[in-house]
């Protein structure tokens, strides 16, 4: 899941920390696989999480029925941020950080680096479990130090009492014939849209486009060796151009997660929204008592993944193997399946996607879309377009800065050029 992107100094500190940490020699290297689980004593494992992972109560007393001697408490922080600043703050302590830790896989790349902080969770039983790049974001060396619950396949949400006060059509398969095609329909659709002046806008904001566009390179912002290309691939300033000239006459230019935006979303303030499946829980909180959301099947250029994440074992931990039965269980497809219609956060395990229990989930907030069968048509689209977008150490940061440079044109404070030129000196600086 993801539902945050701005920089944090706190953790960008703390890494640093653990850099030291690690270069001086206080760190153990490949850590050992730990004690054989225990059966018999009681033990309380606590799960470190963000947002909503879809963990109920009832699931993990599932857990517990299964094994009575152990007990979870989870632990919830509000945001990615809060969670990322809390693991590496906790890394470079040497201590406090739960028995699992939840990883957005924006940050992974960070988590990556320190290896032998971590379990290695890898085992016979996970062995295959994932598509190969999601078992790539997890794995450190020679080490799978993460296990993935979730992706973020890219539709379009829309709300249909908006399009029918515009002249467009309404239903979903309609929505997406009528979206098919590149960024240059989806702009050209919103500009039949804003025609007819409903009031409304076509999308919420540049920043939040952007970051469904970037996502469809697998280079955008770095080479594979962590080389920073942003500010010399044209493409990035191409796209950042792309998305302000839309912005210009289809933007609300409500900046993403703040509260004018959760207040647009249930006042109507825009029609359309990037839609990963995560998003349905946030738009569902936002705007509860709106009843004309819904789900096209369909995303510019055919597909896209935005967000994700892992869950990890600190070495940290006074029962590792504890927990690391616990994660390779919660990961397991069954429990994420269970995840997924409580929140939304599509499975990342291959084998969920032939589960009819998967295939056959709709959600009644957004007009009983098929979210099951058609967030795995998603999944299917991203997979076909063969791009896996490259993620290095610099990639949250970068992305800030491009997205703070999105910002500052439709707030008025800058004009487009002026603030590219801020965004290249902004990404240099970062070293």
């Amino acid at each position: 899941m993801k539902l945050s992107r701005r920089t944090t100094i706190g953790a960008t500190i703390a890494a640093a920390s653990i850099f030291a940490l690690v270069a001086t020699g206080c760190s153990t290297g490949t850590p050992s696989a730990g004690p054989s689980v225990d059966t018999k004593t009681k033990i309380t494992l606590t799960l470190a999480t963000f947002n909503n992972f879809g963990y109920t109560d009832a699931l993990l007393a599932k857990y517990h029925a299964l094994h009575p001697n152990i007990t979870i408490v989870q632990k919830v922080a509000k945001t990615s941020d809060d969670a990322q600043t809390n693991l590496f703050t906790k890394l470079a302590a040497g201590s406090g950080l739960s028995d699992v830790e939840a990883v957005d896989g924006d940050w992974m790349p960070k988590v990556r680096q320190y290896p032998q902080l971590f379990e290695n969770l890898a085992t016979a039983d996970n062995k295959g479990r994932y598509s190969a790049w999601k078992t790539a974001g997890g794995t450190a060396g020679k080490k799978q130090i993460g296990l993935g619950t979730d992706i973020g396949p890219e539709a379009i949400c829309y709300r249909a009492d908006l399009f029918k006060a515009a002249g467009l059509p309404t239903d979903p398969a309609a929505v997406s014939k009528l979206l098919t095609g590149g960024w240059d329909t989806y702009y050209s659709v919103g500009q039949k849209f804003m025609a007819a002046k409903t009031g409304a806008a076509w999308f919420d904001s540049a920043g939040a486009t952007y970051q469904g566009l970037a996502n469809q390179y697998a280079n955008f912002f770095e080479k594979n060796d962590g080389t920073v290309v942003a500010t010399t691939n044209p493409d990035v300033k191409a796209g950042f151009l792309s998305v302000l000239a839309a912005s210009a006459t289809e933007s609300a230019h409500l900046q993403e997660w703040s509260s004018d935006w959760s207040g647009g979303m249930a006042a109507g303030k825009f029609a359309t929204m990037l839609c990963p499946p995560w998003m349905m829980g946030v738009i569902q909180g936002d705007s509860p008592k709106v009843t004309d959301w819904n789900i096209a099947n369909v995303f510019p250029n055919g597909g896209g993944n935005w967000g994700g994440s892992y869950l990890l074992v600190p070495t940290q931990g006074k029962h590792t193997a504890e927990a690391a039965a616990f994660t390779d269980w919660i990961t397991a497809p069954a429990q994420q399946i269970s995840a997924f219609k409580t929140a939304g956060n599509f499975p990342s395990q291959v084998a969920a996607y032939s589960s009819s229990t998967l295939t056959g989930a709709s959600n009644a907030f957004f007009n009983n879309a098929p979210i099951g069968s058609l967030f795995k048509d998603r999944a299917n689209a991203y997979a076909k377009t063969g791009v896996i977008a490259f993620k290095g150490i610099k990639y949250g940061a970068i992305m800030g800065a491009v997205q703070n440079g999105l910002t500052r044109v439709e707030q008025g404070q800058q004009t487009a050029d002026a603030s590219w030129t801020q965004v290249v000196s902004d990404i240099k600086a970062l070293g």
